[in-house]
């Protein structure tokens, strides 16, 4: 499938945002200790926009998947996540109860379009394997990367955005699925009024969590992140 991103009303015409998958290689990843496990892949997809790699937590025989990405920094956090490795904690579980989970590191991390690319490969990566409701969760400048995403993938259900930045998020109301925003009040990064913007401009369903004394990374409250994260999924993507 090839993707193709437009621009904003009034703004210029970009360079050709397309992407499409061209192959994928996946092999089983070792647990810790144990040998590799085929339900835990790691996965390359080629594209025609250079390499995404990913991680895949398969749940057999279920269509629900969560797909999360990172902040603008990429690094070690695009496959654990804030709040004391949320992202990681969720892809331990969620299998388990009948939600696959595929944890994506940016090509070019930082650039929102590229990113979005990414984001929109992984779904139709996805899709192909049967994957019928997807959630979509980010942290801070991923808060916006899955917010613009969701706008453009009908397979996506719903969507978390952690300590979300606004830039990227003007056109929210165009987004018409679930919405969950989870926020620091004491955020030093990206201010909780970022949250509070797009919640008031989204539509419902929707729910703003703020966590009190949070700071970007929400560390001083993981178990309330992944207890509405989890909640969240299970309401939209888990097994029927």
């Amino acid at each position: 499938m090839t993707f193709r991103l437009n621009p904003t009303p009034g703004e210029p015409e970009p360079e050709d945002l397309t992407l499409r998958i061209t192959g994928v290689q996946a092999r089983p990843r070792a647990v810790e200790e144990g040998e590799p496990d085929p339900s835990r892949l790691e996965l390359r997809l080629g594209t025609t926009r250079g390499e995404i790699s990913a991680l895949l937590d398969v749940s057999e025989g279920q269509t629900g998947a969560l797909i999360t990405c990172s902040g603008a920094m990429g690094g070690e956090h695009e496959v654990r996540g804030p709040a004391d490795s949320v992202y990681q904690r969720l892809a331990e579980q969620l299998p388990g109860e009948g939600v696959s989970t595929l944890r994506i590191h940016y090509r070019t991390a930082g650039e929102f379009e590229e990113c979005v690319l990414d984001l929109l490969g992984a779904c139709s990566f996805l899709a192909g394997l049967g994957a019928e409701r997807i959630i979509l969760a980010g942290h801070s400048f991923g808060g916006a990367v899955v917010i613009k995403t969701a706008q453009i993938m009908p397979q996506v259900r719903g969507v978390i955005s952690l300590s979300p930045q606004l830039f990227g998020t003007r056109q929210v109301d165009e987004m018409h699925k679930p919405l969950l925003l989870i926020h620091g009040t004491a955020d030093a990064i990206l201010h909780h009024m970022a949250s509070e913007d797009i919640y008031e401009r989204a539509n419902d369903p929707k729910k703003l969590v703020l966590v009190p004394d949070g700071g970007h990374g929400l560390a001083e409250d993981p178990e309330t992140v992944k207890s509405e994260m989890h909640q969240f999924v299970h309401e939209h993507a888990g097994p029927q």
